[in-house]
């Protein structure tokens, strides 16, 4: 079961009172205070892991709560500090605060980690409280309480290379002959539910993710089926790669398709459409698709266009290269704009709990 989307109600531990106690020892008198501090209470700590690949585990347990710290004791023995609750989830996951819509973290990387609700603070015991006036000082602190939160967590996926295209165009397919990932093919639409991530090793040890992205259909930036849900998991990539039917399987015409996937992806996000992309002309081996390339090349004559058959892993060499070439000559991405973007909240068709958002010219985004 794959899950990009999650809400989860986290809660820190509270802190440890310390302790008013006073030292009672044979033939020791006025020994004095001797109170320990309480403990630390536990913090709820997200963390980014390789071995997560969905939100599922969030969705079945949508509480986490972190240890309370330990009271203070006599003898200034110091109360033991909550254990961290850790959460683990896949790279790539955005850490939203419920109550106002805020990005708080981006976990793009591999361990990398963000406290989001920190554990309260032990109490002080009375050996803290002593004074020239004051010898026997029954005052003590009671600790503060952790903090509480509702988070909505997204998965987008972290890939250099999108494949986008529309159902039955080969992207599947592609993936396989590019990569060790082995997603799901079928001879029909919409065989790819949730986005695959494959992994291409080149001989002097150079890598680049690709990721293969769920069909989109006409409609996909107004919500369309799973048009946002689909459409979220291109944010991130530095370069699209548009894959076409170039023999209309289905009866489509591939330069009509590019086209229609160039306005989703402007209508999904302005500035979407002009990212780097290369064409791959898929299918190659049928009939017709020859003079469809040609039709593509004059349309595109300033474009990059791979033919390929991905069927037969026919000049996938190519495509690698080039697809390596483009990623070599990029310049990095603009982090203002891309976590604008990725902070950019959009409401899903099938989340009935939330009022679809408006902007300034009052459409649904």
């Amino acid at each position: 079961m794959f899950v990009d989307r999650a809400k989860i109600h986290v809660a820190a531990g509270n802190g440890g009172s310390g302790s008013a106690s006073f030292r009672r020892e044979k033939f020791v008198p006025l020994g004095g205070p001797d109170g320990g501090d309480g403990g630390n209470g536990g913090s709820v700590i997200i963390q980014a892991v390789t071995g997560e690949q969905s939100l599922v585990a969030l969705r079945y347990q949508p509480t986490w709560k972190a240890q309370h710290g330990g009271n203070g004791r006599g003898r200034k023995m110091h109360g033991v500090n909550g254990e961290d609750c850790i959460i683990k989830v896949p790279i790539g996951t955005l850490v939203f605060d419920a109550a106002t819509g805020d990005l708080l973290s981006d976990l793009n990387e591999a361990d990398a980690t963000f406290m989001v609700a920190k554990g309260g603070k032990g109490g002080l015991g009375n050996t803290h409280f002593v004074t020239s006036v004051n010898r026997a000082p029954k005052k003590f602190q009671p600790g503060t309480e952790g903090e509480e939160k509702d988070l909505e967590l997204e998965l987008k996926t972290v890939a250099d290379v999108g494949l986008v295209g529309y159902p039955n165009a080969g992207k599947s397919t592609l993936l396989r002959a590019l990569s060790a990932a082995r997603p799901k093919t079928a001879p029909y639409p919409f065989t790819t539910l949730h986005p695959s991530v494959g992994i291409i090793d080149m001989e002097d040890f150079y890598r680049f993710s690709v990721a293969d992205i769920p069909g989109l259909i006409d409609g996909a930036s107004e919500n369309v089926g799973l048009g946002h849900a689909f459409l979220r998991h291109i944010e991130r990539c530095r370069l699209f790669c548009f894959v076409l039917d170039m023999a209309g399987v289905d009866g489509r015409d591939p330069l009509a398709d590019l086209a229609s996937l160039r306005e989703e992806l402007k209508k999904y996000e302005p500035g979407l459409e002009k990212r780097p992309f290369v064409l791959v002309a898929n299918k190659m081996d049928l009939e017709g698709s020859e003079a469809n390339l040609e039709r593509l090349k004059e349309a595109e004559p300033n474009s990059t266009i791979i033919p390929v058959c991905a069927e037969l892993a026919e000049n996938t060499d190519k495509l690698i290269r080039c697809l390596r070439s483009c990623l070599e000559t990029l310049p990095p991405m603009d982090a203002e704009d891309l976590n604008r973007i990725l902070a950019k909240r959009r409401v899903f068709l099938n989340d009935k709990t939330q009022e679809r958002p408006k902007d300034d010219d009052g459409w649904d985004y």
